[in-house]
């Protein structure tokens, strides 16, 4: 703007100095025109002088390749299981993902992602640059998963966890029970159906942390018992057996089923309706049928349990939901 103004005051002074110049003859003119080309050209100067637009600040050099952005969320780590080979990482973007890898006489490489990280399951016959050549070609994918899965894990650990104190509620089979906190010479679990109370004997110098492993035990108890009875239920009507039951302890991950009729399931099912948990044995069950998540797979969870997307999607919305109870 200051340019502009000084080109508007000076073309009227140049104009008016033209205009004069050519009024003056003779001998009067003669000894002025070297002096009055001086300032002729002067004032030409400082006219288109201001005329140019003025010069931008030079900008900073720019990176020829921009840095990846910071991760959003810590992505889910596989646990580290004693005896079992150590975890593999590779550089996914700002990511640097830990996996577990898995070998199989399957013909293709699987991928699995739940709140306990990547697991990767590849042929024996694949090296190792093959299968994390594998992972980068699914590296999307893979990274917003677990972002997924981290941003959850997040969200969870902000909720309010559960104060142990008498009179606390505890998730259980869909609904609440009453944590009932009474000192006792010897400590003890009693669980009053009626009243739907879980009697915890306190011994003097007890703990917040033991309270919560003897209420832990009692709830894998519970689940336990009632997983065997599910199975039971269920594995007559897919026409399969099973070799063995285990509790896991994943983040939410709720069941597995190896080819050898191994299954796992999730104790942290008892605080779901019996509705979710019989969703979970007949998916694990059918697997026993199709080691796959094929059209063949739905179909066979389908002919013992028919609303299986129903219950899938109120798996994932009560998981979602569940207070901080025993902090990891």
């Amino acid at each position: 703007m200051d340019r502009v103004r000084n080109a508007r005051h000076f073309a009227p002074r140049l104009q008016r100095w033209l205009s004069g110049s050519g009024e003056l003859t003779g001998a009067r003119a003669a000894p002025q025109n070297k002096a009055d080309g001086s300032q002729l050209e002067l004032f030409a100067q400082d006219y288109f002088a201001a005329l140019e637009p003025a010069c931008a600040p030079p900008s900073a050099p720019q990176a020829l390749f921009k840095a990846p952005p910071p991760p959003r969320v810590a992505l889910p780590v596989p646990p580290i299981v004693p005896g079992a080979p150590p975890l593999r990482r590779i550089q996914l973007g700002a990511h640097a993902v830990d996996y577990v890898l898995r070998r199989s006489a399957r013909r293709s490489i699987g991928f699995m992602i739940d709140d306990d990280g990547l697991r990767v399951t590849a042929p024996r016959r694949l090296n190792l640059t093959e299968i994390d050549n594998a992972i980068r070609a699914k590296q999307r994918w893979i990274v917003t998963k677990l972002e997924e899965r981290g941003e959850r894990r997040a969200l969870r650990q902000k909720k309010p966890a559960v104060q142990w104190v008498d009179g606390a509620e505890l998730p259980y089979l869909g609904g609440a029970i009453t944590l009932r906190l009474q000192p006792a010479a010897r400590s003890h679990c009693r669980y009053d159906e009626q009243a739907r109370e879980l009697q915890v004997g306190v011994v003097a110098g007890l703990q917040e942390w033991q309270l919560r492993e003897r209420v832990r035990l009692w709830l894998q108890g519970q689940a336990k018992a009632l997983f065997a009875e599910r199975m039971a239920h269920f594995a007559p009507l897919l026409n399969v057996s099973y070799r063995s039951l285990t509790l896991s302890s994943a983040g939410t991950r709720w069941g597995s089923c190896t080819v050898g009729g191994s299954i796992r399931l999730n104790w942290r099912l008892i605080h779901f309706p019996l509705s979710l948990v019989d969703y979970v044995v007949a998916h694990e069950l059918a697997h026993l049928r199709e080691m796959n998540h094929s059209a063949q797979f739905w179909a066979t969870v389908a002919a013992v349990y028919p609303d299986y997307d129903g219950a899938k999607a109120a798996l994932r919305k009560l998981s979602q939901e569940l207070p901080v109870i025993f902090p990891d």
